[in-house]
């Protein structure tokens, strides 16, 4: 069952300022990655919950849901970013990446499976498979010219770490999924709840920081630049993300996320001044028509 045309023209929207949230990620990243990454992602969370409070009126008592739907959202929120920072300390960074970037077509391959009266028609698998390729070009593409020097230092357990990609992949799809299900079934929750989840996701980042990464001093311009990692791809875009599967259709947002890659790549050759190379000309080629059929798909 598809939503009405506006609701799914509105999802659309939110999808795309997600996907341009969350492909700035790679050019913040870039200038804090003497920052440990479970400390960054904690900083990142808990400053990102903060947006929840002017959404309930700073009334935290808005912000409660469920002990099963707090499951759910930490499940995504810290399981994820867990899964996929331990795959880049395992396995080489290229092809960790490139197996996390499954993601999106896990949504469209599991949407028939996780949410009732959706099914898989030939175009969202054509499209799937196309922006997946695309996908692939454009990281191969991007990491080729240091792939050397990444892969060395980070192939200390490959299969192990190649298994954690994936299973941050799953985590990310599976939980865009059982989030849009309960708003199906009737179990809905706000969307200011995604602050609790990643207040409690932040925590337990922060934790994992405690347990087993060195100390480090920021400074202010540190702190600046993790303030806008939670305004935007790890705070902000989780809102609109949550926004978006709720008023769309997720066979076809999960066609647009391939955006994401593509849109990374680019914004970093932008910021380090490399030229456009025909990979990422032909990723973008994939991607962008991925995106149409996926989009027009019923």
């Amino acid at each position: 069952m598809s939503p009405p045309s506006a609701s799914r023209h509105t999802a659309h929207l939110l999808a795309l300022a997600t996907i341009t949230l969350w492909s700035s990620l790679g050019a913040l990243g870039s200038s804090l990655t003497h920052v440990p990454p479970f400390l960054l992602t904690g900083l990142g969370l808990l400053a990102g919950s903060l947006i929840a409070l002017p959404m309930v009126r700073f009334d935290l008592r808005r912000l409660a849901v469920p002990w099963p739907t707090l499951a759910i959202g930490v499940y995504g929120l810290f399981g994820y970013h867990f899964l996929l920072f331990t795959a880049f300390g395992l396995a080489p960074a290229v092809e960790a990446n490139l197996l996390n970037y499954l993601w999106p077509l896990g949504i469209v391959l599991m949407a028939p499976l996780l949410l009732p009266g959706v099914r898989l028609t030939p175009a969202h698998m054509a499209a799937a498979l196309a922006g997946f390729a695309g996908a692939a070009i454009a990281i191969a593409g991007r990491s080729s010219g240091a792939a050397g020097a990444t892969d060395a230092a980070g192939a200390a357990h490959p299969a192990v770490g190649y298994a954690c990609a994936i299973g941050a992949a799953f985590i990310w799809s599976s939980y865009s999924l059982l989030t849009k299900r309960l708003a199906m079934t009737g179990r809905d929750f706000p969307t200011a709840a995604i602050g609790t989840f990643g207040l409690v996701s932040g925590l337990l980042a922060l934790g994992c920081h405690w347990l087993w990464e060195p100390r480090v001093a920021l400074s202010l311009r540190d702190m600046a630049l993790i303030a806008a990692l939670a305004l935007g791809p790890l705070g902000g875009a989780f809102f609109l993300w949550d926004k978006a599967l709720k008023l769309g259709d997720a066979r076809q947002i999960g066609v647009l996320s391939y955006l994401t890659p593509l849109l990374s790549t680019l914004l970093l050759l932008w910021t380090t001044g490399r030229p456009l190379s025909w990979n990422v000309a032909l990723a973008t080629g994939l991607i962008l028509s991925a995106a149409v059929v996926g989009a027009r798909a019923r």
